[in-house]
């Protein structure tokens, strides 16, 4: 008995990683098992729950060990963070939207100014590959960017998470799907977020993280009544509805595993960010080899 306690004694903890993710409903639901210790990957973690933009810029400064960022943003960080295979929102259907107060031709928003949601986002990225001509932005927290399109501060904005479900409580009108347009453009599905891990922390480690956090995907859908406290806890002011409508929209096969498909979608996205001067050409390897 007193060998056996010594063991547990002599055992050291596990090392604690920083781990960012926003409090959308899609987020917390892949996370929650990680960050609970329903899956052990050897980790534990600390957490914090940020906006995109924010985690985008923290990324920039190398804060975190391991952080959910925009793609855009991750073609910046490649030369300090790689990407994982699990754990982003990549998919089909699920594409940032321009919305505006009438039915508007996308052709007459030149010259226009244009609310986006961060200036590292997948959203800008898009629409800047869509119509480069379009230059006049300003950047505003995706929560409030519906409220300036409806009120004219901006001539039209373009939204993303759960505000896909909402705008037209605003009295908005869709007038492009950016996601259908690189669909229809590329044959793939569009990668919009992925998880960002430092180069530094090791191959071993990467690895246990890329497969602890499929395990808590996988958990999650096995268990969607557990997470179900945490993503409350982050989305009050969302309705069970919008939750459940948010994570079905943006947690799929992908999230478990990007696999050859979702990792040629991601290698397009950034080729033609580079081709188009918008982040900078890399050489250092996307995945864990």
């Amino acid at each position: 008995m007193n060998a056996v306690m010594t063991d547990k004694q002599d055992q050291e903890p596990s090392p604690i990683l920083s781990l960012g993710f926003s409090p959308c409903p899609n987020d917390t639901f892949i996370f929650d098992a990680l960050i609970h210790g329903r899956v052990d990957c050897g980790f534990r973690f600390r957490e914090r729950l940020e906006d995109v933009e924010t985690l985008n810029r923290m990324a920039l400064e190398s804060v975190l060990d391991v952080s959910k960022v925009s793609y855009h943003l991750l073609g910046h960080i490649l030369k300090d963070y790689l990407l994982l295979r699990s754990g982003g929102a990549l998919g089909r259907g699920c594409g940032p939207l321009v919305v505006a107060r009438g039915n508007v031709d996308p052709g007459a928003l030149a010259g226009k100014r244009v609310a986006l949601p961060g200036r590292y986002t997948t959203a800008a990225l898009l629409l800047r590959l869509f119509n480069p001509a379009l230059t006049d932005f300003v950047y505003l927290p995706f929560h409030e960017i519906m409220a300036a399109v409806a009120d004219g501060s901006v001539a039209a904005g373009v939204i993303i998470h759960e505000s896909r479900f909402t705008y037209q409580g605003y009295g908005l009108h869709k007038v492009l799907d950016l996601g259908e347009w690189w669909e229809r453009e590329t044959g793939h599905p569009i990668p919009l977020g992925g998880i960002a891990a430092k180069r530094s922390l090791g191959r071993d480690a990467l690895l246990r993280l890329e497969r602890g956090i499929g395990e808590s995907v996988d958990y999650a859908f096995g268990h969607p009544g557990e997470a179900r406290p945490y993503i409350r806890a982050h989305s009050q002011e969302m309705s069970d509805e919008v939750c459940d409508a948010h994570i079905g929209l943006y947690v799929n096969d992908f999230s478990r595993e990007l696999g050859s498909g979702g990792e040629a979608a991601v290698r397009l996205l950034l080729g033609r960010a580079a081709a188009a001067g918008i982040i900078p050409p890399w050489q250092e390897p996307l995945l864990i080899s």
